[in-house]
């Protein structure tokens, strides 16, 4: 009687503890297999269902390498048996990261942490797997993040550094004009002057005059300055943005040319701002038509009814489709150089003033074509409302 009592305990202890173990096997939140040393599965748990796509029935008594990239499966079987052979671990005991393969055929990273025990039945080998897909998509993210933090700090320290050089710049570059314009003086006055060497003075005065107007438009651009809104002459705004548009080219853009209606009404506007969104269409066109044979990059301006359209077109490859739909968003350009930034506030801009900024849809080919809209007489603002 005293045997058989004890029999009890231990068997009821036994299924017990079976019970406990399948309740853990079965709820566990990472995967976990249970193979043998002839790779094939022996158990295969919920969250393994959920992580490939498998339900255990598809995979029990089957090789293990069905959830493997083909790279892995092929040498899965020889690394089993060259352990049981010689009993060098390399992966067991170590976990480490790998890919798996989902009933789909998508490739997925997975943490991997291996056991293994003896049985009665053999050595068995125990999984344990972890999904990182979400880890990677976290640490992704967090990369391009720091990756952004550290290129806007850079482009902070440029802004600076551009208001700096243009102001240091600035001086010189008067004291040159002063000095061109007195031998300019007295060179009229002398008659005996010979007139191509006057001409030449002339021409040298008009173009310092015409380096401190872009020294001027570049500090205004750098510096941070509230909006403020003031009447502005539309040939002259393209005008300018033409000649910012193609500071630091090193390169002849005759392809770059304007096409103004004439009789345009002034705009209303900040032409800090504005020219701002114009020199950022005009760069980028001048990008997209780096590698075509014939360049051409335009920015028109006609109006319609009360709205001054400008439209800044190139014949370069075109906008990929892919990026259409995210194209204004922050940090989402298809440029390699660059933050992603400029479209997103320039649209900004745009409907800050009233206006709009917008993709044109174009033939496959045929270039891009952005159109920016504002209002020749925007409607007055409230005197809470922000600018």
């Amino acid at each position: 009687m005293a045997d058989d009592s004890v029999i009890d305990r231990e068997a009821e202890t036994a299924a017990v503890s079976e019970a406990r173990l399948a309740s853990v096997f079965d709820t566990a939140v990472d995967g976990i297999i249970v193979i043998n040393e002839r790779g094939l599965v022996l158990a295969y748990n919920k969250a393994c269902e959920d992580l490939f796509g498998y339900e255990a029935a598809d995979l029990l008594g089957r090789n293990v390498h069905k959830i493997m990239p083909q790279e892995y499966a092929r040498e899965h079987d020889t690394y089993v048996k060259n352990y049981i052979d010689t009993g060098e671990k390399k992966i067991i005991g170590i976990g480490r990261e790998v890919r798996a393969r989902h009933k789909d055929g998508t490739e997925f990273p997975i943490e991997l942490s291996v056991g293994e025990a003896d049985t009665p039945y053999g050595r068995q080998f125990i999984g344990i797997l972890r999904d990182l897909r979400s880890r990677k998509q976290i640490e992704d993210r967090l990369a391009k993040a720091q990756a952004q933090l550290l290129h806007m700090t850079r482009l902070s320290a440029l802004d600076e550094m551009g208001a700096a050089i243009a102001h240091e710049l600035n001086q010189p570059l008067t004291a040159v004009l002063l000095y061109l314009q007195s031998v300019s003086r007295k060179a009229k006055t002398d008659e005996s002057m010979d007139p191509l060497i006057l001409s030449v003075i002339e021409k040298a005065v008009r173009e310092a005059e015409r380096a401190g107007d872009i020294i001027q438009r570049m500090r205004q651009l750098v510096e941070k300055k509230a909006p403020a809104r003031q009447t502005v002459d539309v040939d002259e705004l393209v005008k300018s943005c033409l000649e910012l548009a193609q500071l630091g080219s090193g390169e002849n853009q005759a392809y770059v040319f304007a096409n103004v209606e004439p009789g345009l009404p002034p705009l209303q506007a900040d032409p800090v701002q504005i020219r701002q969104v114009l020199v950022n269409l005009l760069r980028n066109a001048r990008e997209a038509v780096a590698e075509q044979h014939q360049k051409h990059v335009s920015l028109s301006v006609r109006l319609n009814d009360d709205t001054l359209e400008f439209r800044v077109q190139d014949n370069g490859p075109g906008v990929p489709p892919e990026v259409v739909e995210g194209l204004f968003r922050a940090f989402t350009g298809a440029k390699h150089k660059g933050v992603g930034l400029g479209l997103a506030i320039s649209r900004s801009i745009a409907q800050n003033h009233g206006g709009d900024l917008k993709l044109e849809t174009s033939p496959a080919g045929s270039g891009a074509s952005f159109l920016l809209t504002l209002p020749v007489h925007p409607r007055e603002e409230l005197p809470d409302e922000a600018t």
